[in-house]
């Protein structure tokens, strides 16, 4: 296992590789609050320097390259959602989500688009399975559409909507690629929002873990991989402070509230996925998390990152693994209202793995009034100097993939890491009349995160699979079919897939692991000192 350098910590810190190894060589000329971030880090990541790695920090010599090779059991995939790519939302008695009544009944100024067929995926599901055959991937994350399996929530099933995922399952399997089921992908039951407020009662929580159940009792014999919820950050978040989701509110306690609920969702459906599985399936959660780092080295921006990285990540990692909300979140008093006797307990039932979704990092500053709740006392540095921007606004940077998959190894000790989701939506370019799609950006940015992983693992994290985000052009929520994720292109009138030359390129990276060849075609293969890294404020 590759041991963490002084450069590791600096990063980690967002200072100079020079000023840890002044930190570590006692010189005074370290302001306080910077010394302190210091220690604190090398304390928590464990790092124990040699004099030889204290002298060499300070030098210009990157680390020796070395070839991408992982482990022959190592999970390549990608991933996708029910809502955004099946389409047939009327189809043999599937019920409506709260996203179909987002489309039906639009914002002003949402364009006027639908998931009535979005990638057709549920009429051709048999040439989708083909093409992930084509990619070489062994695993395939998927999300199970609940109102496929309970049209209302609750109540009576629907059994055509389990026969769809059965026959899914089974072509997965034939072709030699594991199923990674998700059930839930925000794509909540619209009765149950009509009926319950959605995830602001509790209820809704003993109602998802039933509805796991159910679908684990019926494909548990044959699914070895399972996750409960998917980035309850985001739904809570975008739905519940920035109304941009549905249910549309901007009440923070709210947001407190339906994250609480579905963590605890989660805690109760852990134990009956189990009862229906076999002994070595994992289950386990996603979570989109995004490193935070300084903009600056003054004490007030330590406590901004500890204030950001709070609401960001630690809300939900602490009581996942901990059993402990942050007490900056702790003492919301719209959070301790719901909380509940054992809820804690069942919020903190061991999982198998934790599902890592990642797409960017905050830098922050502190903000020019104190903090008042979790989402204050920090502002996000926008645009960063000198970085890289996607089509989607979102800053590419590499490195904090490693970073936080040390944080959370290092901080939490999860049994098992996945990256349940990573990718980047870009402006293709489409030449031969379709028949190519070059994206050579995304090719790049699939080179870097998985240089930064292969990093992270060399440092200890127990990394085992990875799910590029995603396997086509699909609905991207209130963005449409604006921006483009996919491996593959989806022609807007035909829905003829194309591999664009990310697919391509990961194809033949799968392969060349696969064989467990390392050689020098850098179509398949690259050396990490050579993959390109964004530049840090």
């Amino acid at each position: 296992m590759a041991q963490m350098t002084i450069r590791d910590i600096a990063r980690l810190a967002g200072v100079s590789a020079a000023t840890v190894s002044r930190v570590l060589n006692h010189k005074p000329d370290v302001d306080p609050a910077t010394r302190e971030r210091i220690l604190g880090l090398i304390k928590e990541m464990d790092y124990h320097p040699d004099h030889t790695a204290v002298v060499l920090a300070s030098n210009k010599h990157h680390r020796a390259p070395a070839k991408l090779q992982f482990p022959p059991d190592f999970l390549w995939g990608v991933a996708t959602s029910a809502f955004q790519i099946e389409g047939a939302l009327r189809a043999d008695g599937r019920g409506a989500s709260i996203w179909d009544d987002y489309v039906a009944h639009p914002p002003p100024d949402f364009r006027p688009q639908t998931a009535e067929i979005a990638c057709d995926h549920y009429q051709r599901m048999a040439e989708d399975v083909a093409l992930l055959a084509r990619l070489g991937v062994q695993a395939y994350r998927f999300s199970i559409a609940w109102p496929r399996i309970f049209p209302t929530g609750e109540g009576q099933i629907n059994l055509r909507g389990l026969d769809f995922y059965e026959r899914l399952v089974d072509a997965l399997l034939a072709a030699n690629i594991s199923p990674l089921v998700t059930l839930y992908h925000w794509d909540l039951p619209l009765a149950l929002q009509t009926r319950y407020q959605g995830w602001l009662h509790r209820d809704v929580a003993q109602i998802f873990a039933d509805y796991a159940e159910q679908v684990a009792r019926r494909l548990g014999d044959r699914v070895s991989w399972w996750t409960t919820v998917n980035e309850p950050w985001s739904i809570a978040v975008h739905g519940y402070v920035l109304g941009i989701h549905p249910p549309h509110q901007q009440d923070k306690g709210q947001a407190l509230q339906a994250a609480h609920h579905m963590l605890l969702a989660h805690g109760l459906a852990v134990p009956r996925i189990r009862q229906h599985c076999r002994p070595a399936a994992k289950v386990g959660i996603a979570l989109n998390l995004s490193p935070v780092y300084p903009a600056d080295q003054r004490e007030a921006t330590a406590q901004a990152v500890r204030q950001a990285d709070i609401w960001y990540n630690r809300w939900l990692l602490d009581p996942l693994f901990q059993g402990n909300y942050p007490p900056e979140a702790a003492s919301q008093a719209a959070l301790a209202s719901v909380i509940q006797p054992q809820d804690l307990a069942h919020i903190a039932t061991p999982i198998d793995f934790l599902g890592v979704n990642y797409y960017s990092r905050l830098v922050v500053q502190p903000a020019t009034t104190p903090a008042t709740d979790l989402l204050t006392g920090f502002t996000s540095v926008v645009p960063v100097p000198e970085a890289s921007y996607s089509h989607m606004g979102w800053e590419t940077y590499a490195d904090g993939l490693q970073d936080i998959l040390l944080r959370v190894h290092h901080a939490y000790h999860p049994s098992a890491l996945l990256i349940t989701e990573n990718g980047a939506a870009f402006t293709d370019e489409v030449v031969r009349h379709g028949q190519l799609v070059r994206d050579q950006r995304r090719v790049a940015y699939l080179q870097e995160h998985i240089a930064a992983m292969q990093r992270a693992i060399q440092l200890g994290a127990p990394v085992r699979g990875y799910c590029a985000w995603t396997l086509m052009d699909n609905f991207e929520w209130v963005d449409g079919y604006q921006q483009h994720f996919g491996l593959a292109s989806v022609a807007p009138h035909t829905l003829e897939r194309t591999l664009k030359e990310s697919g391509q390129w990961y194809a033949k990276f799968i392969a060349t692991q696969r064989s467990g060849a390392v050689g020098d075609d850098s179509s398949a293969t690259f050396a990490i000192g050579q993959a390109r890294h964004n530049r840090r404020p």
